[in-house]
């Protein structure tokens, strides 16, 4: 499997449990009585992004890892979720798009030059540097990000919620 394929399904498996955590949220504040709501702008520090700016920047990367390594110009997705359930909606977006683009589109990618508006004039990274050094640790900084600002507010979340699956194999 080529590190991209990889990431893809590491990325889907990812935003998958992320619903489920936001399923966890939507319990916890429903046996403690309170707005679900309250999820949606919660953060862990004044100067740092909001629970659903985490969730979309996850989506976002997520969904462009896939695209700028193939060579495909990604769909833009409007950030206008108001509640939990439009960040669900957007995770389903970004899995779509995920899905959308086969293994094969990889092939031969390695190389790509992958340009980006923050870069330097001039300058891009090749798509396999790209994956590495800043799809991969992007993405997962905004899902621990997300994870910390529930954990943070008192869901009860744990390392199985984070890593619900392990492939196993017979010894």
């Amino acid at each position: 499997m080529s590190a991209a394929r990889h990431a893809q399904v590491q990325m889907s498996h990812t935003l998958r449990a992320l619903k489920k955590w936001i399923d966890k949220a939507e319990a916890f504040a429903e046996e403690r009585g309170f707005d679900v709501e309250n999820f949606f702008g919660a953060r862990l520090a004044i100067d740092q992004f909001t629970f659903a700016s985490q969730v979309r920047a996850a989506c976002d990367t997520a969904k462009f890892a896939s695209y700028r390594y193939a060579g495909i110009e990604a769909p833009k997705h409007a950030d206008d979720e108001t509640d939990l359930a439009g960040l669900r909606g957007r995770i389903d977006k970004a899995l779509a798009c995920i899905a959308e683009v086969d293994a094969s589109a990889f092939e031969g990618s390695d190389d790509r030059i992958i340009q980006m508006q923050f870069l330097p004039e001039g300058k891009g990274v090749r798509a396999a540097d790209y994956l590495a050094e800043f799809s991969i640790p992007n993405f997962y900084f905004h899902v621990t990000n997300a994870y910390a600002i529930l954990r943070h507010c008192g869901v009860p979340l744990g390392k199985r919620d984070f890593i619900p699956r392990l492939t196993l194999q017979d010894l």
